[in-house]
């Protein structure tokens, strides 16, 4: 069995019922019960996402990645025994420091629902989940890039945010989160702070990676956002993220002209380009730590990344 730590530094995941613990959601008005379907009603089929985002919009896209992570940790331990972890290396103070990351997922499904109730709104539902789940290595690994992916949603998610109160919950939120984040890295014995610096990502890419997981949602639950296509790497992950490496990308999307790096280290809009000719691109060098990559149709010369020009991804891919 490959080690923790092989298993957290190789895995690039295509991020593809929550039980009784959550707490029950907030009985609402005839009115507020039909406030949420407008977002639906507000699709663009031309941007992929909702016009005229509002803050609670964002608690909502939030609140469904929560959802999806207090699943996620819930259905790992009920799989998995604590020799399954220990056989990791993992101590038993470790073990009790991994499942409270479980816990706190769901205190934030709490803050989340309490957040969007109060400010009159219906909170989305959770959805059916399927992780994959094979062994505790790979659920651990996979906990890694989630943990990564939290942090990176709450960061794309803050310009959005105008309302004080609101984007105080979400940095309640992202602070934990990278705590979630450092502490498997120290526990899988890798590089715990790999860069300076964070990466963003945006609602429509976040949800392209939270796609992979959900199988289906309930009525109501419709975020009336359309994931990317998936992207896909061909061969070793550690070999694609030395920079001036070819990567190999598979993808049903057509018209992709670029490979992008977003980064957080990366100067001017944090995303980097290379030409992306017959599947391939080459990793570019100054990259460190998260690392998500699309394909785009352009290159825009600020090396800012919007989603008009993505036509793929994310794949994740950490750089150390």
């Amino acid at each position: 069995m490959p080690s923790f730590k092989q298993m957290v530094g190789l895995v690039a995941v295509g991020l593809a019922t929550v039980g009784s613990a959550f707490p029950a959601i907030p009985k609402f008005s005839s009115r507020t019960m039909n406030a949420y379907s407008n977002l639906v009603s507000r699709q663009n089929p031309a941007t992929g996402l909702p016009d005229g985002l509002t803050d609670v919009d964002v608690l909502q896209f939030a609140l469904t990645l929560e959802f999806l992570e207090a699943a996620f940790y819930q259905q790992g331990f009920a799989k998995f025994p604590d020799s399954d972890f220990a056989a990791l290396g993992l101590s038993p103070e470790a073990i009790v420091d991994l499942k409270s990351i479980g816990k706190t997922e769901e205190a934030h499904v709490s803050l989340l629902l309490t957040a969007i109730a109060t400010s009159g709104a219906k909170p989305v539902a959770p959805c059916q989940y399927n992780f994959g789940f094979t062994d505790a290595a790979g659920m651990v690994a996979t906990a890694a890039i989630l943990e990564q992916v939290g942090v990176s949603a709450y960061l794309g998610a803050a310009p959005i945010l105008t309302t004080p109160s609101i984007l105080t919950v979400a940095g309640e939120i992202l602070t934990v989160e990278a705590r979630h984040q450092t502490f498997i890295r120290t526990a899988s014995k890798i590089v715990a702070v790999p860069s300076p610096f964070d990466t963003p990502l945006g609602v429509r890419s976040v949800f392209s990676l939270a796609a992979g997981f959900i199988t289906s949602c309930p009525e109501g639950s419709n975020l009336a956002i359309t994931p990317f296509e998936k992207v896909t790497l061909e061969g070793d992950v550690a070999a694609a993220s030395v920079p001036g490496a070819e990567v190999k990308l598979q993808t049903a999307a057509q018209g992709g002209q670029f490979c992008a790096f977003t980064n957080g280290g990366l100067p001017a809009g944090g995303t980097a380009f290379t030409p992306f000719v017959n599947g391939a691109c080459t990793t570019p060098q100054g990259l460190a730590g998260a690392t998500y990559v699309h394909i785009t149709s352009a290159a825009p010369p600020t090396g800012g990344i919007t989603d008009g020009i993505t036509v793929a991804g994310p794949m994740f891919m950490a750089v150390s």
